[in-house]
C-alpha cells in the first residue's frame, strides 16, 4: 500500500511539473510549435512519450491546463458574485467579469504564462473549443451576467452578446500586455494586478453602459 501511494505521489508531481512546463512553452513559443517530445525533455523526462502516457496527446495536455486553471478561476469568481449579491451597482457586477482573471494570475506570483497560453488557445479556431468550455459550464459566470443584465437591462441582447465578446477580449489582451512586460522585465502601465483591475472595469463599464446608434 505504501509502495503505491508513494508511486502516485510521484505520478501527481511528475504530471504538475509537464503541466507547468508545457504552459510556460506554449506562452512563450506557440502551441503549434512545442513538440510533447520537447515538453517531456524540458520536464526533466527520460521517456519522450511521457506525455501521452500522462494525458494522452496535446489537445488532452491543453484540456488540462485550462482546466486547472478554470477551476481557480471559478471559485475566485463564485465568491465575488457572492459578495456582489443584491447590488445594483453594475461596477460591482463588471468587477466581478475582471477580477477573476487578475486576481488569478496576482496570486500565481511572478513570472506567469496562463495570460499569454490562453490567448492563443481561443485564437486557435481547432482549440478555440477549450477555451469556451468555462464560458458553458460556469455557474458564477451565467449568473452574474444575469445579474449584470438585470442591473442595466439595456442595450438590446445582441448588443449585450457583442460587448461582453468585447469585453472579454480586452481583459484578456491587457492582461497579455502587463504579463509578457512582467516577465520581460519591461515597464508595466498598471503597478499591480489590482491597479489593471481598477482599470478594466472603468473601461468596460463605460463600454456597457454606451449609447446604442445606428
Amino acid at each position: 500500500m505504501a509502495g503505491r501511494t508513494a508511486r502516485a505521489e510521484r505520478g501527481a508531481d511528475t504530471r504538475q511539473v509537464m503541466l507547468d512546463t508545457a504552459e510556460r512553452l506554449f506562452a512563450v513559443h506557440g502551441v503549434h510549435a512545442v513538440s510533447t517530445r520537447k515538453i517531456s525533455e524540458e520536464s526533466g523526462q527520460a521517456n519522450n512519450a511521457a506525455v501521452g502516457y500522462h494525458f494522452g496527446g496535446k489537445p488532452d495536455l491543453i484540456r488540462a491546463i485550462v482546466r486547472e486553471h478554470a477551476d481557480r478561476i471559478e471559485a475566485i469568481r463564485s465568491a465575488l458574485v457572492a459578495d456582489a449579491a443584491g447590488s445594483g451597482d453594475v461596477r460591482a457586477w463588471i468587477g466581478c467579469l475582471v477580477r477573476p482573471f487578475t486576481e488569478h494570475l496576482d496570486s500565481l506570483g511572478a513570472p506567469t504564462w496562463y495570460a499569454r497560453f490562453h490567448i492563443q488557445v481561443a485564437a486557435d479556431p481547432a482549440l478555440r473549443a477549450l477555451s469556451q468550455e468555462e464560458s458553458l459550464t460556469s455557474p458564477s459566470l451565467r449568473l452574474l451576467i444575469a445579474q449584470l443584465t438585470q442591473t442595466l437591462p439595456g442595450p438590446p441582447p445582441e448588443v449585450r452578446h457583442e460587448r461582453l465578446t468585447m469585453a472579454r477580449h480586452l481583459i484578456v489582451n491587457m492582461c497579455v500586455e502587463r504579463e509578457r512586460a512582467l516577465a520581460d522585465h519591461t515597464p508595466v502601465r498598471q503597478p499591480t494586478w489590482n491597479a489593471l483591475a481598477t482599470t478594466l472595469t472603468d473601461a468596460i463599464a463605460g463600454l456597457w453602459q454606451a449609447p446604442v446608434t445606428g
